[in-house]
């Protein structure tokens, strides 16, 4: 006989029980859990260390050095200067720092000025000055006399107006008068294109 029903049944229903594995108990977890990636299956992805990024190929040679330090500094010059015409405050000199100047500024260019045509006209009484007829070095001298006394009267009233306008909007101001003043009336000698910073409002413009 073989030996499987040589066994007694008590026998087998105890092999049959043991054959069947139990479930393991749930793990009880508080309201509101979240399950982390890891128990979801789900891999973190490693984050990619990042060094240190570089702009230019390091040089070759002092020489390699040498030229991308001179193509830096010349970039950095060209913007600095584009900064300056454009009224950016970060390239400004001190002296052009500050909404007082930027407001005398103003001022001077939304109006002509006698002072613009001063270079000129000093160019031309020097010509005539030269010339040895007595005639044109009187034309010469009544035209720089004419000039200087445009000036004055010019920029009595660019000082005047200068006094109005930071009075009223800049009462508080730490700033000089006399100092904004002097800054109106030497902008106001420069031709318009070669102010700097460039003028931001046009000729009649309301400030």
């Amino acid at each position: 006989m073989s030996p499987l029903f040589r066994r007694k049944p008590d026998d087998l229903v105890a092999d049959a029980t043991s054959s069947v594995t139990p479930e393991e108990p749930a793990v009880a977890h508080p309201k509101g859990y979240t399950p982390s990636k890891k128990e979801l299956g789900v891999a973190t992805p490693k984050r990619v260390a990042q060094g240190r990024r570089v702009q230019d190929p390091a040089p070759a040679s002092r020489k390699e050095a040498y030229k991308q330090l001179r193509e830096r500094q010349r970039a950095e010059r060209l913007e600095a200067s584009e900064g300056m015409r454009n009224g950016d405050e970060r390239y400004l000199l001190a002296r052009d720092r500050g909404p007082e100047r930027s407001l005398v500024r103003d001022i001077v260019d939304s109006r002509r000025t006698v002072g613009s045509y001063f270079i000129g006209g000093a160019v031309v009484v020097l010509i005539g000055s030269s010339i040895a007829i007595p005639a044109v070095q009187l034309a010469s001298n009544l035209l720089w006399a004419a000039l200087a006394l445009g000036v004055l009267i010019d920029s009595i009233f660019i000082a005047r107006r200068i006094k109005k306008q930071i009075t009223t909007r800049f009462p508080q101001t730490q700033q000089r008068l006399g100092g904004l003043y002097f800054y109106g009336i030497m902008r106001g000698l420069t031709f318009r294109r070669m102010r700097i910073p460039k003028p931001k409002v046009g000729l009649g413009a309301t400030v």
